[in-house]
C-alpha cells in the first residue's frame, strides 16, 4: 500500500523538496546578478542582512539572498559552487530537519548556508563534528568562507585554555566536537564566577553525521568525575564523636520534625573533639552537617524499622509497604553516617560532580539539525526523541554503484576462505578495495590473513583520527587495500585515484614544514611573508605533480570497476551497512559492494534463530559452499530490525531516566544562574525561611484545634536549633493565638534577629555572603544527590519482583528525594546565614575539583595543555609584533 502510495505521489522526502523549489529557484535566480557585485558589495551583505533583521524581516525572508551570497562566496574563495541539491540541504538544515546525503555529496560545502543564514543573527551557530581532526580540518576550510563575509570562526578541541574556548564560542560561527561542546556545558554549570563561564547559550546547532551522535553514543552519558573536599574517613570521626555524646545534655531530639540539635555544650564538645573554635562558621559547615548526620543516624534512624543490613549493605524499608528499596539510599550523607553506624564499609564519596546525556544537551539548542549519509532507517527515533524528521536529498549524479547480493556460509572459517579469495581476485586487476569489519580485533584477523596471501594492505582502526583521514582518502588508489572498521574515517572522501592534496600535505611534512604553515600556504588569504610565498610555490610544485599522477591513476581505476566494498558481516544495523556501502559510487563513479555472511556470525546466532540453522542443515551445505536464498537474506534484515527495534528501547528508556534528572538539573542549574548573575537573594532566602517555618508550624500544630493542644515548646526548641537566638521567641498570649498569628509571629522574630545579622555583617557583604553559602551548599548537595540518584537507578530494576514498574518508581522516590534535596538546601542555608561570624572572612570556592571528563568508559583527563599560537597571533611574549616574526620565527 504505501509503495503504491509513493508511486502516484511520491516518496515524502520528494514532496518535501517539491515544496522547497520555489526558494531554490530564487536563489538561483540571482547568481548571475551575485557575480557581477564587487568584492566590496558580496562582503558588505552580511551588514545589510543584519540590519534587516534589525529592522524586523524574518530569516526566511533574507534567505534566497543570503544562499546566493554564500554561493558565490564559495565560488570565489573555494574554487566551489552549491549544486543545486545542494541548495534543498541547506534548506532542509535551516528549517532543523535532518539532510539525508550520500557519501561524497559535499555535506561540509551544504552546512556554511545554512550556518551562514542563522550565524546573521549574533546569538553564535555551532557546527558538531564527531573528533577534533574533522572540527579543525572543517573550520580551517569552511572558515574562509565565512571570514570573507565578515564573520568570526572558531573551534573548540581538547586541552585548550578556558580564556582561549571562551574567545571561539564568542565567535559568530564556532566548530567543535560534541563531547567538548556537552563537557564545557556541565563545567560552565560548575563555575563560582559568571566570567568564568565559556559558552553563551544554545542557539543553532548543526550536528554533522547526526546518526553516530545522536543515536550510536546516545546511551553513554558525559560525566565529569573528581574529588570531593571531604574524603570517607569524616563519617567515621563523626560517628565516634556522637557515640560519646548524651541524650538532653548534649543534643536535643525533635521526633516530630525528624531532626536532632547539638546544644551548647554539645557544640563545646565537638568544637574541643575537633580542635575548632567555632563550629558555626561556614568554613566548618561541611563538619557540622556530618556531626548532625551521625547524631541523626544513632538517634533516629533504628536498624529493622528504617533499614535493614542485607549482603553488608543497608537497605532502606518503604516507610507504608514494608518493603526493601533495592538501590534506594538516604540523601544527603545520611546513609554514609548508617554505614559508618553500622561499622560497613562506607561508600566512596560522590565522585560525579555533574553529568549528562547527548540527548539532553542537543535538545537545549533552539534550533537543531542535522546531516548524515544514513538517517531514514532510524527516523522513528529522531522523530521521538528530537523532533526531526529525516529528508533524503537526491544524488547531484545518478548513483551506479552496483550492490551484489549478499554471499551466505556456514561457518566463519569458510566465510573467510571465500572472502580471501575475491580480495587476491581483484587485487590482480589494481582495482581498489575497502574491507568494512565491525570490532578491531576481526580488523586484525583478517590482516593476519591477507599477510599470508602476500597481500599488502593498510589497517585501519579508529586510534588516531588525522592519520586516519590520510589512510581513507587514499583508499581509493589502485591496487589499494584498506581494512577498516565500519565507521573509521567517516568525513573523509574516497577519490578514485588518489587524494593529490592529501599527497602534497604529506610530503610537505616530511620536508619539515609544519601544519600550521601547510594551513596558511593552501588558504584563501593574500600571503605577503616571504617564507610562506616560498612554501606555497614549493605546495603547489607537490600538487601538481601528484595530480598528474591520480589523474592517470583515476582513469585506470574506474576501468576496473571503481572501488570495490566488501562487508565482513552484517552490523546489527542497517544503517551502519548501507554507511559502509555509500564509500563506494560517489559523484556519480562507478563501484560495487557485497556483504560476506556466516551462520556463526553474532548477528545471526543470537537472532537470526534456530529456524534458519536447521533449514542449512537440511540442505547438507559444505562449509566453503556459498548459499544464495532470498529467504535468509529476508532473514537477516528481519534480524537487523529487530536487534534496531531493541536497541530504540533501550536508548528510549534512557531517556526516561534523564529525562527525571533533566527536570532537576534545570532547577538546579537556574538556580546557581540566579547567584552568578549576583541577583539580590535576600528575598530568596527570606522565602525559604516562610518555607521552613510553616513547614515547621504545621507539624508541631497537628495535634489539635486549640493553641492549649499545640506542642509550643518543641516547635521553640526546633526553631532556635535551627536558626533563632534563644530565648528571642515570645508566642505571647496563647489563648489568642492562631496558626496564622504564629506563622507571622515567627517570621517577625527572624526578620528583625537577620536585620540585626545584616547590620553587623555590613549591608553589601551579606549580600555577598548569600550567595556564597548559597552556591556552596547548592553544590555540596546536588553533587552528593547526583550520587544517591545513580544508586538508585542501579537498583530500581530489583522493585519489578515487588511488581512495581522501574521507570515509574524511580520517578516518583527521586522526586522525593529531589524534594528532600531542597529542603535540606532552605535548612542549611537558612541556618549558616543566621549564624554567620561577622568576623569571619568567607570566599566563593568551589566544593569539589574536576579531575577527569568521560563518555563512557573513555577517560579524557581533563588536564590543560597550552593552546597552539597561531603564526599570526601577537606573540605571547608581548612584544607586540606577530608570533611568526617572534618566538615563532624558526618553528
Amino acid at each position: 500500500m504505501k509503495k503504491m502510495f509513493e508511486k502516484l505521489f511520491g516518496s515524502q522526502s520528494e514532496r518535501e523538496l517539491k515544496k522547497m523549489d520555489s526558494k531554490v529557484d530564487a536563489v538561483e535566480a540571482l547568481a548571475e546578478e551575485y557575480k557581477s557585485l564587487s568584492e566590496e558589495a558580496l562582503r558588505g551583505k552580511t551588514e545589510e542582512f543584519k540590519k534587516r533583521l534589525q529592522g524586523g524581516e524574518s530569516l526566511e525572508d533574507i534567505l534566497p539572498e543570503a544562499f546566493a551570497t554564500v554561493r558565490e562566496a564559495s565560488t570565489r574563495v573555494l574554487g566551489l559552487t552549491h549544486y543545486r541539491v545542494q541548495l534543498y540541504g541547506g534548506i532542509v538544515l535551516h528549517e532543523g530537519r535532518i539532510a539525508e546525503m550520500k557519501t561524497g555529496e559535499g555535506k561540509t560545502l551544504v552546512a556554511p548556508l545554512a550556518v551562514y543564514l542563522n550565524a546573521i543573527e549574533g546569538k553564535g551557530a555551532h557546527v558538531i563534528t564527531v573528533n577534533d581532526y574533522l572540527a579543525e580540518r572543517d573550520k580551517e576550510w569552511m572558515g574562509k568562507l565565512y571570514e570573507y563575509l565578515g564573520l568570526t570562526v572558531g573551534v573548540i578541541v581538547h586541552g585548550q585554555k578556558k580564556d582561549f574556548r571562551k574567545e571561539q564560542y564568542s565567535c559568530d560561527v564556532t566548530y567543535g566536537t560534541n563531547n567538548e561542546f556537552g563537557f564545557d556545558y556541565l563545567r560552565d554549570n560548575m563555575v563560582i564566577y559568571k566570567d568564568e563561564m565559556v559558552q553563551r547559550g544554545q542557539h543553532f546547532a548543526i550536528i554533522d553525521e547526526v546518526d553516530s551522535i545522536l543515536i550510536d553514543e546516545a546511551r553513554t552519558p558525559l560525566i565529569i568525575s573528581g574529588k570531593g573536599d571531604k574524603s570517607t574517613g569524616i563519617y567515621s570521626s563523626a560517628d565516634q564523636f556522637a557515640r560519646m555524646l548524651k541524650d538532653e545534655e548534649d543534643y536535643t531530639i525533635e521526633e516530630k520534625a525528624k531532626s536532632v540539635t547539638l546544644t551548647e555544650e554539645g557544640v563545646e564538645k565537638a568544637e574541643k573533639a575537633f580542635g575548632i573554635d567555632n563550629l558555626s562558621d561556614p568554613e566548618h559547615m561541611t563538619l557540622a552537617h556530618h556531626i548532625n548526620q551521625a547524631l541523626k543516624a544513632r538517634t533516629l534512624m533504628r536498624r529493622d524499622r528504617d533499614y535493614v543490613v542485607k549482603d553488608g549493605e543497608v537497605v532502606i524499608v518503604d516507610d507504608f509497604t514494608g518493603r526493601l528499596m533495592f538501590g534506594r539510599r538516604y540523601s544527603d550523607g545520611l546513609h554514609q553516617a548508617i554505614e559508618a553506624k553500622e561499622k560497613l564499609e562506607v561508600r566512596r564519596e560522590s565522585k560525579t560532580l555533574a553529568s549528562i546525556t547527548f540527548q539532553n544537551y542537543f535538545r537545549m539548542y533552539d534550533k537543531l539539525a542535522g546531516m548524515t549519509g544514513t538517517a531514514k532507517t532510524e527516523e522513528d527515533e529522531f522523530l521521538a526523541i528530537y523532533g526531526m524528521d529525516v529528508v533524503e536529498i537526491p544524488t547531484n549524479k545518478p548513483v551506479i554503484r552496483k550492490d551484489h547480493p549478499d554471499v551466505i556460509y556456514k561457518t566463519v572459517e569458510g566465510k573467510f576462505a571465500a572472502l580471501i579469495e575475491e580480495i587476491a581476485e581483484l587485487h590482480k586487476d589494481g582495482q581498489p578495495m575497502l574491507v568494512g569489519t565491525i570490532s578491531i580485533e576481526n580488523s586484525e584477523d583478517l590482516s593476519g590473513r591477507l599477510k599470508k596471501k602476500g597481500i599488502t594492505h593498510e589497517v585501519l582502526n579508529a586510534k588516531q583520527h588525522d592519520r586516519e583521514a590520510e589512510i581513507v582518502a587514499q583508499a581509493g588508489r589502485k591496487g589499494a587495500v584498506t581494512i577498516a572498521t565500519n565507521m573509521a574515517g567517516r568525513g573523509t572522501d574516497i577519490i578514485l585515484g588518489g587524494n593529490p592534496e592529501f599527497l602534497a600535505r604529506k610530503a610537505m611534512r616530511k620536508n619539515g614544514y609544519s601544519d600550521e604553515i601547510i594551513n596558511e600556504v593552501t588558504g584563501a588569504q593574500e600571503l605577503t611573508d616571504q617564507d610562506l610565498l616560498d612554501a606555497k610555490r614549493k605546495y603547489d610544485l607537490y600538487f601538481e605533480q601528484y595530480k598528474e599522477e591520480t589523474d592517470q591513476e583515476n582513469k585506470e581505476v574506474i576501468k576496473v570497476g571503481g572501488l570495490h566494498i566488501i562487508g565482513t558481516e552484517r552490523h546489527e544495523s542497517r544503517r551502519i551497512d548501507n554507511q559502509l556501502r555509500g564509500r563506494a559510487g560517489r559523484q556519480g563513479d562507478p563501484g560495487s559492494s557485497r556483504f560476506f555472511i556466516s551462520l556463526e556470525d553474532d548477528l545471526m546466532r543470537l537472532f537470526g534463530g534456530e529456524r534458519m540453522q536447521g533449514m542449512v542443515e537440511k540442505l547438507g551445505i559444505e562449509e566453503d559452499q556459498a548459499i544464495e536464498n532470498r529467504m535468509l537474506s529476508n532473514s537477516i534484515e528481519n534480524a537487523q530490525k529487530k536487534v534496531e527495534g531493541k536497541n530504540f528501547s533501550i536508548r528510549k528508556h534512557v531517556l526516561q531516566y534523564d529525562d527525571v534528572m533533566n527536570k532537576q538539573r534545570e532547577v538546579i542549574y537556574n538556580e546557581r544562574q540566579k547567584v552568578l548573575e549576583g541577583e539580590n537573594m535576600k528575598d530568596h532566602i527570606f522565602g525559604m525561611v516562610e518555607e521552613l517555618v510553616n513547614g515547621a508550624v504545621e507539624i508541631y500544630t497537628a495535634d489539635g484545634q486549640f493553641p492549649e493542644e499545640w506542642d509550643l515548646d518543641g516547635l521553640k526548641d526546633y526553631l532556635t536549633g535551627q536558626f533563632l537566638p534563644k530565648d528571642r521567641l515570645d508566642f505571647g498570649d496563647i489563648e489568642d493565638l492562631t496558626r496564622e498569628s504564629l506563622r507571622e509571629i515567627i517570621l517577625n522574630t527572624a526578620r528583625e534577629v537577620y536585620t540585626e545579622k545584616e547590620e553587623e555583617v555590613g549591608e553589601e557583604r551579606m549580600r555577598e555572603v548569600e550567595r556564597i553559602i548559597l552556591l556552596r551548599i547548592i553544590d555540596q548537595k546536588w553533587m552528593d544527590h547526583i550520587d544517591d540518584m545513580d544508586q538508585l537507578k542501579q537498583g530500581i530494576n530489583l522493585r519489578a519482583i515487588g511488581q512495581q514498574d522501574p521507570v515509574r518508581a524511580y520517578q516518583v522516590e527521586g522526586y522525593e528525594m529531589f524534594q528532600a534535596m531542597t529542603h535540606s538546601i532552605q535548612e542549611d542555608t537558612v541556618k549558616y546565614l543566621f549564624r554567620i561570624d561577622p568576623e569571619s572572612t568567607i570566599e566563593r570556592k568551589a566544593v569539589a575539583k574536576p579531575s577527569t571528563a568521560s563518555h563512557g568508559k573513555a577517560q579524557q583527563k581533563t588536564v590543560v595543555k597550552g593552546e597552539r599560537v597561531g603564526r599570526n597571533d601577537p606573540c605571547p611574549c608581548g612584544s607586540g609584533k606577530k608570533y611568526k616574526k617572534c618566538h615563532g620565527k624558526n618553528e
